[in-house]
């Protein structure tokens, strides 16, 4: 046993004792961090402009400061841009986390020196609670791969620009650097696909025992092995034992993968975001994500079905219910302040607080009024995946077709399966019954015969991996969303190729 893995177990087992402190006590973790983020923002631009010194509790905060998106909260990030300081937190950021918006184009999330320990030490602890709860560290001692954006960053007014997994890479601990793959040289490579070959070329050798990256992307990384050796990836590396993912539901990727490995092992989800590091798996044997109460956040709840009205009801941790989606709302020590984080979560526990990412606020179709969100057809792909065991998805997206040259509206889903199932239209048929089940306006649409039944569209392989690349977002963090309202997504994709 080497000692990475040795000194790794005191070390979780302190970390896990340290969270005991707030898990039960979320309320008033949360109150604190409240007072800290008001005292730390009182003398910003931000602050002066929302009142700041008049704000005792959390319904003042409110009264003053709007749920905003990044567009309103755009003309202060332009102020630090500019080269001012002060603006939303105290200084300049360290950094600007460089993402894409949908509407926005490029936003600039800022990181500042108080808020990069939520982000460097909450990927720490998940690893840690992993180790302090399974007894297993041997992976330490292995070689590890993140496969994540180029850590290449940029300058502006002194302020540090790049990808948040580029500006993570950086923060690696030194006891980790010496067997992190894959090189710096190669991990600045834009091209994913140049990226990807050089990626094997390093790694196909090495006893990888960690791997880490979005499933789909991790999957490509996979698939590219498995055709220069003809080998399943557990006989490439047999040492491989622990699979840390995040930024889509794993479902769907699921029996894909594990059939691609070859065994069954281990896995550990987390919930990172540009804005910050929100949850993750703390255990192997509980349901959810342990929520990260104590960590530079003070988060806020929207019910997802209020997010859209006038005077939407914003809660505390402790006011939040079983089950229910809610909108997350985050004001943080960089300087977001009520800033809609986009994603929908459901809690499943409250001793302590856990959940499960749900999907996104607007990525949802209701073209007709249905509302059908992205939890539900995950749920429904999965159920029909269950009758047809045979079938293996490697992505898939769900748009509305309106205005069809014959008949009903419909959704269409348009699938690229890795097996196909032996009965398309069963397996399609399947999908749509466990979709009415799941969402009662659907099922009053289809059934009042406003709409008719899902159409199921079988994409060649590699439809998404084409598509992607002509938007300029193979591999790293970039995501497919799996709904929309119109149909710019799906055209794109059966212009890449002819359907299957």
């Amino acid at each position: 046993m080497g000692i990475r893995s040795i000194v790794s177990k005191p070390l979780a087992k302190w970390v896990v004792e340290r969270q005991q402190n707030w898990m039960y006590q979320p309320a008033e973790a949360q109150q604190r961090w409240f007072r800290q983020l008001i005292d730390g923002g009182r003398n910003t631009v931000f602050g002066q402009d929302h009142k700041f010194k008049d704000i005792q509790t959390i319904g003042e905060f409110r009264q003053a400061v709007p749920v905003r998106d990044y567009e309103d909260l755009k003309p202060y990030i332009e102020q630090i841009l500019h080269g001012e300081s002060d603006v939303l937190w105290k200084g300049k950021p360290l950094y600007f986390a460089k993402t894409s918006g949908t509407t926005s184009g490029v936003k600039y999330i800022p990181i500042s020196h108080e808020s990069i320990p939520n982000h460097i030490n909450s990927a720490r602890d998940a690893l840690l609670n992993y180790v302090n709860e399974t007894g297993k560290s041997a992976f330490l001692d292995k070689k590890l791969i993140f496969l994540s954006g180029s850590p290449e960053l940029t300058q502006k007014e002194g302020i540090n620009i790049g990808r948040l997994s580029g500006i993570v890479n950086h923060h690696v601990p030194a006891y980790l650097r010496t067997n992190q793959l894959p090189s710096y040289e190669t991990n600045v490579i834009d091209d994913w696909e140049t990226k990807l070959e050089k990626v094997i070329y390093e790694t196909i050798t090495q006893p990888m025992s960690l791997i880490s990256g979005i499933p789909p992307w991790v999957q490509m990384y996979f698939d590219r092995i498995q055709e220069r050796t003809g080998k399943l990836i557990k006989d490439v590396f047999p040492d491989f034992s622990l699979f840390v993912y995040g930024g889509v539901n794993f479902e769907p990727y699921r029996a894909k993968l594990f059939e691609s490995i070859g065994k069954r092992i281990d896995s550990i989800e987390t919930y990172p975001a540009s804005e910050g590091f929100i949850a993750f798996q703390d255990s192997q044997t509980e349901e959810g994500l342990l929520m990260l109460l104590d960590s530079g956040i003070f988060f806020e709840f929207i019910a997802a079905d209020e997010y859209f009205t006038e005077n939407p009801r914003r809660l505390t941790i402790d006011e939040v219910e079983l089950g229910k989606n809610y909108a997350v709302i985050i004001n943080n020590n960089a300087g977001l302040w009520g800033y809609s984080l986009g994603d929908t979560v459901k809690f499943v526990s409250r001793e302590p607080y856990r959940l499960l990412v749900t999907g996104r606020i607007k990525h949802f179709i209701s073209a007709f009024g249905e509302h059908v969100i992205g939890e539900e057809v995950e749920k429904a792909l999965k159920g029909a995946m269950e009758k047809h065991p045979e079938t293996e998805v490697v992505e898939f997206t769900v748009a509305p077709m309106v205005s069809p040259k014959e008949g009903l509206p419909y959704h269409e889903w348009l699938v690229e399966f890795a097996t196909p199932p032996n009965d398309p239209v069963a397996f399609a048929q399947d999908v749509d019954n466990r979709l009415t089940k799941l969402n009662v306006y659907y099922d009053d649409l289809i059934t009042g015969s406003i709409l008719q039944p899902l159409k199921l569209t079988g994409l060649p392989r590699g439809a998404f991996q084409r598509y992607m690349k002509s938007q300029g977002k193979l591999g790293g963090q970039n995501k497919v969303p799996r709904l929309a309202n119109d149909r710019k997504i799906a055209d794109g994709l059966l212009g890449i190729g002819e359907t299957v």
